[in-house]
């Protein structure tokens, strides 16, 4: 079936969850789905996203919630979860605790990695996690990608993903999200690549391909 509860989530910062997680609740209202963005982050970004979405009025308005503790995330989400079509969670830069609530009532898990050493030695620690949470819930899909990833088929982007053959819990989705101005503009501005004035055709094919990957029926992979 379709993920409702979908995290986004990375131990190390700067390997630009939010902006993935901002682009894939936008594209999900953009198809007519009551969608709910829960900010676990304690810098609150994806909050005020979609705060300045919000003055400008841009339609469809997209329902978001900060929450810095974990248990508080979890009982929320389980209390309103009936009322959403999607719940897109944004968590990470850390192992905290509100990762660790996302992770136990998670559909599927969306891990962006970049193709650089640090961000390939943190795939290990959260592999580590994952090992934790699922002693107490059933394994869930996890879905690994390259975000920021270098303009060509680089060797950096090959070493990346080999390096994900060391953790077979892991599924790499082969739609890399390069590093492109647009797609940091528009989260930045509440708005999807697809919602600017001037498009970024590379840009919104790259977010699109992603998002059909996340959401299409896990059945079908």
């Amino acid at each position: 079936m379709v993920p409702k509860i979908v995290a986004v989530a990375a131990t190390k910062g700067g390997v630009g969850k939010t902006t993935i997680a901002v682009q894939l609740a936008i594209g999900r209202a953009l198809q007519g789905h009551d969608v709910w963005l829960v900010d676990g982050d304690r810098q609150q970004t994806a909050q005020t996203a979609l705060s300045l979405r919000g003055q400008q009025e841009v339609l469809p308005g997209i329902a978001c919630a900060a929450y810095e503790d974990g248990a508080q995330l979890r009982n929320q989400i389980n209390l309103q979860k009936g009322k959403w079509d999607s719940i897109i969670i944004d968590v990470g830069g850390k192992d905290s605790t509100t990762l660790r609530a996302a992770l136990s009532i998670c559909d599927l898990l969306v891990l962006p990695f970049q193709p650089r050493s640090f961000d390939v030695w943190a795939l290990s620690q959260m592999s580590k996690i994952l090992t934790e949470a699922w002693q107490y819930r059933e394994p869930f899909p996890v879905y690994a990608f390259l975000n920021c990833a270098d303009p060509t088929k680089s060797t950096d982007n090959q070493e990346a993903v080999a390096a994900l053959a060391d953790f077979p819990e892991m599924t790499y989705l082969d739609t890399p999200i390069r590093r492109r101005k647009a797609i940091a503009t528009a989260s930045g501005y509440g708005l999807g690549v697809s919602e600017m004035k001037i498009k970024d055709a590379k840009a919104v094919k790259e977010i699109d391909d992603l998002a059909k990957a996340v959401f299409r029926d896990r059945e079908e992979r």
